[in-house]
């Protein structure tokens, strides 16, 4: 799939830039022709020679080193059918989304018409920060694409979304990326994710473990693939994937108005999220202290989502979860028939393979043909693509 294509390979300043020798390998190992280009700080963390070693082509580090190119930022825009910029600081997004062209790197970004994709490494404040997601918004709108970072202790000692995304998952990206448009591209995508917050008081609520990563993985991998997604999102921690529209909900209600509303739109619906089956009866305006708390907590019923969506379908491909604590086939089986899904995706609530524990899951896809996927405990964002692959096998019959 990737036999001959051209790759340009952009190597920034961050401390995972040692992993960039690893894309390179796999890259070559795919059949891509890469030439890296390095900025000056990325030269501090690995050298140019492990990648010229690797690529078996030179590495270009400054404007003026090559005689015979005096102009390498407009020679390597033109050579190259994909520019990938891994890993990508905070600085050379800044620098790419301001039109900046005072390194090399940033002005072969200004000069390629070719496609471009980031996969970012930095500390989560940075990440996270308003000026860095509004350039990712800005290269988003230019038709940069993004491989999000992870989930996971940082260089620096904290935990959180920073590291560089696992390089199988870069790779993928490319793949896609100069593949041909598959199902999925121009497909309306509407997905349910994170948990809902049923109030009791002001400040108390019944709610679940759910944290969202698993429909946001999802999100990103049908927006990778030119999908047009729309998010129904309750209370996270996390940040949206860029070039998804966001619904954020709190309650169980909010959320059935919110899907119901963009439900006849939709080709493909997946819900994800973990809706609170019941809420308080009678929640209070204000905080109950001790003395005043109810002997008992009288729970109403909340919609059933997935089941009225499946009630009302008329062609979409409807997709569910069903996170059990023992017999998950069976029990998957059952509510894949009850609730007229096309897709369900079983995995354990508890244990080693809990669901809602890990970056990583290990999932029972179920189709409504008898099918099944026994897919190994790997990342979310790999079980997403997995998911994503099934999507566009039904959208392909």
């Amino acid at each position: 799939m990737l036999a001959g294509r051209r790759i340009l390979l952009g190597v920034t300043g961050s401390i995972a830039a040692y992993k960039a020798a690893e894309l390179a390998r796999q890259l070559v190992r795919a059949g891509c022709e890469v030439t890296a280009v390095m900025t000056a700080n990325a030269c501090r963390f690995i050298t140019p020679l492990t990648l010229r070693t690797l690529t078996q082509r030179p590495v270009v580090t400054e404007f003026f080193a090559d005689p015979a190119s005096p102009v390498p930022h407009i020679s390597l825009a033109q050579w190259a059918e994909l520019v990938l910029v891994a890993p990508a600081t905070a600085d050379s997004i800044a620098r790419a989304a301001q039109g900046r062209a005072d390194d090399l790197l940033a002005a072969l970004l200004l000069d390629t018409r070719a496609p471009v994709i980031w996969a970012p490494a930095m500390n989560v404040r940075m990440w996270e920060h308003p000026l860095t997601q509004a350039h990712v918004r800005a290269l988003e709108q230019m038709g940069h694409q993004w491989v999000l970072p992870a989930q996971g202790e940082l260089a620096c000692g904290e935990t959180g979304r920073g590291r560089l995304a696992p390089v199988e998952e870069i790779v993928a990206a490319v793949e896609r990326r100069l593949s041909p448009a598959g199902p999925l591209a121009g497909k309306r995508v509407l997905i349910t994710a994170g948990p809902t917050r049923e109030p009791w008081d002001a400040v108390r609520f019944l709610s679940n473990r759910s944290t969202g990563k698993m429909g946001l993985a999802l999100a990103a991998a049908a927006a990778r693939r030119g999908a047009h997604v729309t998010l129904v999102l309750g209370p996270v921690e996390l940040v949206p994937p860029p070039g998804v529209r966001v619904i954020p909900v709190i309650t169980a209600v909010e959320m059935h108005a919110a899907t119901l509303a963009e439900f006849p739109n939709a080709d493909v619906v997946i819900a994800a999220a973990a809706v609170s089956d019941f809420r308080p009866a009678h929640p209070q305006t204000g905080k109950l202290k001790k003395g005043q708390t109810p002997p008992a907590l009288e729970l109403l019923p909340n919609p059933d989502i997935l089941k009225e969506l499946g009630e009302r379908k008329t062609g979409q491909i409807l997709v569910g979860f069903a996170a059990e604590t023992e017999e998950l086939e069976k029990r998957g089986r059952d509510k894949l028939a009850a609730k007229k899904l096309d897709l369900l995706i079983a995995n354990q609530a508890s244990g080693p393979d809990d669901a809602f524990a890990s970056d990583e899951a290990a999932v029972l896809i179920l189709d409504r043909e008898g099918g099944r996927e026994a897919v190994s405990r790997q990342s979310k964002a790999r079980v997403a693509d997995l998911v994503c692959d099934r999507l566009e096998q039904k959208l392909a019959r």
